[in-house]
């Protein structure tokens, strides 16, 4: 599984780097993505659902994750 962390201060949306992972893998590919931004997480969820991945989240604290399989 490839773990993309995206807390802490970035210069910009903590989606850039989830997304870029996201099209940078391969079918059957297992993806982490940690971030500590609520918006942005809501925002990632959302674009999953829309293209239909189905994914687990989980809640740590501040940090919330969600895991999938690219398809």
């Amino acid at each position: 599984m490839k773990t993309i962390n995206t807390c802490g201060k970035l210069p910009y949306s903590p989606l850039i780097p989830a997304i870029k992972a996201l099209c940078g893998a391969n079918k059957g590919d297992k993806l982490e993505i940690i971030m500590d931004d609520a918006g942005a997480f809501s925002d990632l969820k959302e674009y999953l659902s829309e293209v239909k991945i189905g994914f687990r989240e989980i809640y740590d604290g501040e940090q919330m994750t969600v895991q999938f399989t690219v398809q």
